[in-house]
């Protein structure tokens, strides 16, 4: 097997995508997380929102622990 039959067309074009929660336009593959891995060269894989917003959500909705003690009696 040589190196040119393991590259595909879509691994030479780069792809944008605008961001549904923060509207920046940014690289789709750099910049936005994988959902769909079997689907590797195709666009739809990805997700919509980029993982800037991805982390900002996911750091919003956690839990906050508190620090419960037993009452001491």
């Amino acid at each position: 097997m040589s190196f040119d039959d393991e590259i595909e067309l879509e691994h030479l074009l780069f792809f944008d995508r605008k961001c549904r929660v923060c509207g920046k336009v940014k690289n789709l593959i750099e910049d936005y997380y994988m959902t769909r891995k079997g689907r590797k060269t195709l666009p739809s894989s990805y997700s919509y929102e980029c993982k800037e917003c991805t982390i900002k959500r996911i750091k919003s909705k956690k839990k906050i622990q508190s620090k419960w003690e037993y009452p001491d009696w």
